[in-house]
């Protein structure tokens, strides 16, 4: 392995080329028009253009991507996390095209990101689990069939996503057949196959995951464990490790259920163990996660592990022999996603222009990051643009660090969560010294904390979307394909222009708004259809978050951008209510 391709953006390619250039490999990367001049791409050794704006005809784009490594002549594919790193035919394209998967075998990927499958193999190794439907269901009836028997609250779940998206709690009858349209709708959108199952909801449960590495031969080892119960809209926003307030049998069930389900699928590279942990100190499998995580640094710091070196050794066919089958933990250590989100309207994305970026520094501070000061947050992908990971020898001086190191982070230019953070670090319900106290659950931000409202911060001045023209040229005798941003020929930018209607519908009575910038998803109503204040009336869908858009007062309907698909800004006049 020389060259390796990151089919990847953000902070997690930015790890990546790192950890290539320490190992001693080249790196390329790919990018889509909006990351024209991402921090990943000034990196890397190489970078190519994918042509595109969306994630759909970027960095999923397959068939691009295999055309960049020919093209490259890299002889190896990191898939980063999200994107096309758990998809198993993506995997097995890349080893068809005579290049190496460093990640999990295409085998593993189907069996583990099969949800339904990996509860299958989980029963198999006597891993602890919460009742379940067996197989995807095949309507809401089967939803309904299961609630009956389990009773309410029930979750309902992409058989092959994670991330939180496709995932919705149904707490009473009335609720779940929209949340189940809901559900199918989220998961095909997020992960092209709209599959779900149905568990038995574990209420205020805490999220605990070990992290495992497989030499793909049946040698298992368990790098220590995780705790992501700060999460929004079951996605995780704050991690530590070791997982906290354990006791030693839970300790040890989550150890040996990680073993054993890797064993039974000879697990290759490294991958997550999740688990849920019950008020009533019930522990469940939840999922595996075949791929690195976004949380690995906090593993990292606290193991003294690399883990995409090892992931680069196992992918070269090396073994493990010189690890212990637990690793021990040295210390403790936070991580705190700085997502571009504004805590106080609901963590709502928004995408935006970085007009100052100040990191932190000091013993046991680590800052990973895919953007720097002048760089963007473009509203096409994922909202997380940096992470700061906060080390110390006990889980106090780590909070002690943790507090310092926010309290020197400057990030502006848009809404981010590092006031969250700051705020956090000061409720004993997170800071807590003891397993009673600590009462952080996967629902604390929704149901128990009282002071988010507290934080709502200005919204940035939207920046418009990149768009580049691309050119063939002859320089040198040599036909070169030049792309250059569109706003050197000022050109005007689709969707980022006037507010549909003219200026007027700008300040019109009964406007519907756009809350962020985005692409309008689709709408659940039509024209001139009667909405009543509250009613959903369309979906906006931005840094792979679904939005519902609801109407602020009762009438009829006037739909001013009809067609879905059509990328809006922040505060655009999409519709009208008289």
């Amino acid at each position: 392995m020389k060259r390796v391709l990151i089919a990847n953006r953000g902070e997690i390619a930015v790890r990546i080329i790192r950890a290539c250039a320490a190992y001693g490999l080249e790196s390329v990367a790919v990018y889509a028009d909006p990351d024209a001049d991402a921090l990943h791409v000034r990196l890397a050794d190489q970078a190519y253009a994918l042509e595109g704006t969306t994630a759909l005809e970027t960095y999923l784009d397959v068939d691009k991507i295999l055309a960049v490594a020919a093209q490259s002549g890299a002889d190896a594919v990191h898939p980063g996390y999200g994107f096309l790193s758990e998809r198993a035919d993506f995997a097995s394209a890349v080893e068809g095209a005579g290049l190496l998967w460093i990640g999990p075998t295409p085998e593993n990927i189907a069996l583990l990101g099969d949800k339904v499958e990996a509860r299958r193999i989980a029963a198999q190794v006597g891993a602890p689990l919460v009742p379940g439907t067996p197989d995807p269901v095949e309507g809401v009836e089967q939803v309904k069939a299961f609630a009956d028997q389990y009773g309410y609250p029930i979750a309902i779940k992409a058989a092959f996503g994670g991330g939180g998206r496709g995932l919705k709690v149904v707490r009473h009858p009335q609720e779940l057949d929209r949340r189940y349209e809901s559900a199918v709708s989220e998961a095909r959108s997020a992960f092209g196959r709209g599959e779900c199952y149905v568990e038995r909801f574990v209420e205020r449960p805490r999220h605990v995951e070990a992290q495992i590495i497989g030499d793909g031969r049946g040698r298992i080892v368990v790098a220590g464990t995780r705790d992501c119960s700060v999460q929004r809209r079951h996605q995780k926003i704050v991690e530590e490790a070791p997982a906290p307030f354990l006791t030693k049998s839970q300790r040890d069930a989550i150890v040996a259920a990680s073993i054993a389900i890797g064993q039974a699928v000879e697990y290759r590279g490294v991958g997550t163990m999740e688990f849920m942990l019950g008020q009533d100190g019930e522990l469940s499998f939840l999922e595996v996660n075949t791929r690195i995580q976004v949380e690995h640094p906090i593993t990292e710091r606290t193991t003294g592990l690399d883990l995409v070196a090892l992931q680069f050794r196992i992918a070269e066919g090396g073994n493990l022999n010189d690890l212990p089958d637990v690793v021990p933990s040295d210390g403790h250590a936070f991580e705190f996603r700085l997502n571009a989100e504004d805590p106080g309207r609901g963590f709502l994305p928004q995408a935006g222009q970085i007009t100052r970026f100040d990191t932190p520094g000091g013993p046991g501070v680590r800052v990973e990051a895919g953007i720097a000061s002048g760089g963007k947050a473009p509203a096409q992908f994922d909202s997380l643009v940096a992470k700061i990971i906060c080390w110390g020898q006990t889980r106090e001086e780590a909070l002690a660090r943790s507090r310092q190191a926010l309290k020197e982070t400057a990030l502006e230019g848009l809404p981010t969560l590092i006031g969250f953070h700051r705020r956090l670090l000061e409720d004993p319900s997170f800071t807590a010294t003891s397993a009673r106290d600590f009462t952080i659950h996967t629902g604390w931000l929704e149901n128990d904390c009282d002071w988010l409202d507290q934080l709502k911060q200005s919204l940035p001045r939207q920046v418009g979307a990149t768009r580049v023209l691309r050119q063939w040229l002859e320089v040198d005798g040599r036909w070169i394909k030049l792309g250059l941003p569109g706003e050197m020929f000022g050109e005007a930018v689709p969707g980022f222009g006037a507010a549909p209607g003219g200026g007027g519908a700008e300040s019109a009575e009964g406007a519907i708004r756009a809350p962020m910038s985005g692409i309008l998803s689709r709408w659940l109503v039509d024209d001139d259809d009667q909405v009543v204040a509250g009613d959903p009336v369309a979906i906006l869908e931005a840094m792979k978050m679904e939005t519902r858009i609801v109407a602020e007062r009762s009438g009829a309907l006037t739909r001013l951008v009809a067609k879905e698909g059509t990328t809006v800004r922040d505060g655009q006049v999409i519709g009208r209510i008289d």
